[in-house]
């Protein structure tokens, strides 16, 4: 099992997958943008989705579980 965790303050304005998905290693799986920019938050991992902790519009901190990845 896989936890994907925020690696910066920002907030989700697109999330490119759903609970139950099959991903492949280097997916984007959502963005999140900071500083003006969007930054892609890629899957470490081949896998299923397990949870998709956040939803679009959502302010996340440092560190904040995102996606759940078995």
């Amino acid at each position: 099992m896989e936890e994907i965790l925020s690696p910066m303050p920002g907030t989700i304005c697109e999330i490119n997958i759903s609970q139950g998905d099959r991903v492949v290693e280097d997916q984007e799986l959502m963005f999140l943008e900071a500083m003006k920019m969007e930054n892609p938050i890629m899957s470490p991992c081949n896998g299923i989705v397990k949870t998709v902790a956040v939803k679009t519009g959502d302010s996340v901190a440092v560190r904040q579980l995102l996606v759940v990845i078995e």
